[in-house]
C-alpha cells in the first residue's frame, strides 16, 4: 500500500482542479486568461514608476481556439527568472503567507500567469511564447510549456532578437475559449480602464476591430508600501510558524520588529503580562524556544493588548478624482460623483472602500443598474450575487434616493455603480477571485460609501425634478399668457403685444 503514496506537484492538482483557478467554461477560461495578462502588465509598469500601455488582442485562430497576445512596456524580466515567472505556479512577488509582510497588489496567489499558460497547454496542446526586453540586455524570446508531473518549466526555441524596443513583455498564448462581448474581455478591458485613467490601453477583438481607452492622468497612483502583520489579526497558528521562523534573537525584539503597531511600551506590555508571566515566558527568551502552550498565552496576551490600527501606507486607493475621471471617460453622464472611505480593518487586516456612482440620461430608465465591482482595482465579473459587494447594494435603501429598488435586488434607473475594496488580503471566497466575503465590517464600510453617493444622488435629482417641473409650469403660463393678453386687450382696447410683454415680464420675473 504505501509504494502507492507520491507527492503531487501543485501544477498537477490545478491540471484536474482548473476550475478553482477560474477556468470553468471556456468564456470564462478566455476572460481569466486576458485578466491575468493583463493584470501583470499594469503590476509591472506601476512598480518600476512607468505609466502603462497596454496592448491585448485576441484572435479567432479557428472554430473556438482562440490566441491572446498582451504587450506592455514595463521594464521586463531578466532572461534568468523567465522560466520560473511563467513556467513555474506559486512562483513570483505577489504570494504572501500570513505572518509576512504584506501589501495591496492585484494579484496575490502568484498562480495567474502560469495556470493561463497551463491552460493553453492542456486545451491545444501549443505552448506560449515569450518575449522579455530588460533595457540596455538582450531582446529575449523562447517558447515555454510546463511539465506538471514535477510543476518544472520546459523551455523551447529561444533565441535572441533584434528589435528597437527599449523594454517591456509581450505573452502570447492559445487556448480553447468563448468569445462574447456582453460580461466578458470586452467589458472586462473597458472596467479596468475606469480604475486605472493613468493607463492608455489598446484593445484588437476577434473582428479586428480596434479599441482605445485613453490615459487621462499623467500621474501614477501611488505605491503601496509592505506592513508588517498586526498582532489583534494573527492566529496561533501564524504567530508559532513566525516563531520558529523569525531572525529576532529575543522575544522582546520579535514584538518590536515583527509586528507593525508594537512599540516599547506595547512589547513590556505584553511580555510582562498575567498570563505571559504565568506561562514562564520572558523578556530574553529565544522566540525558537517558546512552545505551543506558551504561544497560546502569550497570543492571549497579545491580542488583548491596547493597540493601535494597521498602517495604511500599505493600500493604494483609486481616489474620488480619478475614478470620477474613469467613469467620465468611458460613459457619457449627466451626474457623476464618487466617495472614498477612510481605512478601517477586519480581522486586524487594513482594506478601504470606494463608490462611483454615474447618473446618465441616455442609459435605460426601466432596467437595473449597472454594477462594477472590484478589488484591487481589477473587475469582478462572475459570482455578482455571492458577492459582498451585491449584497450590501442590495442592503442599501434606494428608494430613499430617487431610485425604484424591488425587494431583495439591484436598484432600477439610468445609472452605473462602481464599487472598489483595497485590502492587503482581500477575502476573496474563492482562488477564483470573482466574490469578496461578506465580513460584517467591509459590508458596513460598502454601506456607509453607497448612502454617501446615494444622498448626492438624490440632491441631483431633486433638483432636476425641480427644474423640470419649474420649465413646465413657465411652458403652460407662457402658453396661456397669449390667450390671457388677447382677452385683455379686448377688453380694454389695449395693444395686445404690450400686454403680451408685460404677462412674459412677470413671469420671467416671479419664476412660476
Amino acid at each position: 500500500m504505501a509504494n502507492k503514496y507520491r507527492e503531487v506537484a501543485v501544477s498537477e492538482f490545478f491540471e484536474k482542479n482548473k476550475h478553482l483557478l477560474g477556468f470553468d467554461n471556456p468564456t470564462k477560461a478566455l476572460l481569466t486568461v486576458v485578466k491575468e495578462a493583463v493584470d501583470n502588465g499594469l503590476d509591472a509598469t506601476e512598480e518600476a514608476g512607468i505609466l502603462p500601455d497596454i496592448y491585448v488582442r485576441v484572435k479567432n485562430i479557428r472554430n473556438d481556439i482562440y490566441e491572446l497576445t498582451m504587450e506592455d512596456n514595463g521594464p521586463g524580466i531578466e532572461k534568468k527568472y523567465v522560466k520560473e515567472v511563467f513556467g513555474r505556479l506559486l512562483y513570483g512577488s505577489k504570494f504572501k503567507s500570513l505572518g509576512e509582510e504584506g501589501i495591496q497588489s492585484r494579484g496575490q496567489q502568484g498562480i495567474g500567469i502560469s495556470a493561463s499558460i497551463l491552460y493553453g497547454q492542456l486545451t491545444t496542446g501549443e505552448p506560449a511564447k515569450i518575449e522579455s526586453k530588460v533595457k540596455n540586455k538582450v531582446h529575449y524570446s523562447c517558447d515555454l510549456h510546463i511539465d506538471t508531473s514535477k510543476n518544472v518549466p520546459v523551455i523551447e526555441n529561444e533565441k535572441n532578437l533584434e528589435t528597437a524596443k527599449e523594454q517591456g513583455t509581450k505573452i502570447v498564448i492559445k487556448l480553447k475559449g468563448s468569445y462574447r462581448k456582453s460580461k466578458g474581455v470586452e467589458d472586462y478591458i473597458k472596467y479596468t480602464s475606469v480604475t486605472n485613467p493613468h493607463a492608455h490601453i489598446v484593445y484588437v477583438d476577434p473582428e479586428n476591430k480596434k479599441h482605445t481607452y485613453k490615459r487621462v492622468t499623467q500621474k501614477l497612483p501611488k505605491l503601496p508600501k509592505s506592513i508588517a502583520p498586526h498582532p489583534h489579526g494573527t492566529e496561533l497558528g501564524t504567530l508559532i510558524k513566525m516563531l520558529s521562523r523569525t531572525k529576532s534573537k529575543t522575544l522582546y525584539n520579535f514584538f518590536r520588529n515583527d509586528f507593525s503597531k508594537v512599540g516599547d511600551t506595547v512589547a513590556r506590555d505584553i511580555l510582562f503580562s498575567f498570563q505571559v508571566r504565568k506561562a514562564g515566558l520572558k523578556q530574553t527568551m529565544k522566540p525558537t524556544e517558546v512552545t505551543k502552550q506558551q504561544a497560546e498565552s502569550l497570543l492571549t496576551a497579545m491580542q488583548t493588548a491596547k493597540l493601535q490600527r494597521p498602517p495604511t501606507e500599505c493600500l493604494s486607493p483609486i481616489g474620488e478624482e480619478n475614478l470620477i475621471k474613469g467613469l467620465s471617460k468611458e460613459y457619457k453622464a449627466d451626474f457623476v460623483t464618487a466617495c472614498t472611505r477612510s481605512v478601517s480593518v477586519y480581522r486586524a487586516i487594513p482594506f478601504q472602500v470606494e463608490v462611483g456612482l454615474l447618473y446618465s440620461s441616455e442609459l435605460p430608465e426601466e432596467q437595473s443598474i449597472d454594477l462594477i465591482r472590484y478589488a484591487n482595482k481589477v473587475p469582478m465579473m462572475y459570482q455578482q450575487s455571492e458577492c459582498a459587494i451585491h449584497k450590501a447594494v442590495v442592503g442599501t435603501q434606494w428608494r430613499r434616493y430617487g431610485l425604484n429598488q424591488p425587494k431583495g435586488s439591484l436598484p432600477i434607473g439610468p445609472a452605473i455603480l462602481t464599487v472598489h475594496i483595497a485590502s492587503v488580503w482581500v477575502p476573496f471566497i474563492s482562488e477564483g477571485k470573482q466574490a469578496i466575503a461578506s465580513y460584517p465590517e467591509i459590508v458596513k464600510e460598502m454601506k456607509l460609501a453607497l448612502s454617501d453617493v446615494g444622498r448626492r444622488l438624490y440632491r441631483y435629482v431633486s433638483a432636476q425634478r425641480k427644474k423640470y417641473a419649474e420649465e413646465k409650469r413657465i411652458k403652460i403660463f407662457t402658453k396661456y399668457g397669449v390667450e390671457v393678453a388677447t382677452a385683455l386687450s379686448e377688453l380694454t382696447n389695449e395693444n395686445e403685444e404690450k400686454i403680451n410683454s408685460w404677462i412674459t415680464k412677470i413671469i420671467d420675473k416671479q419664476r412660476l
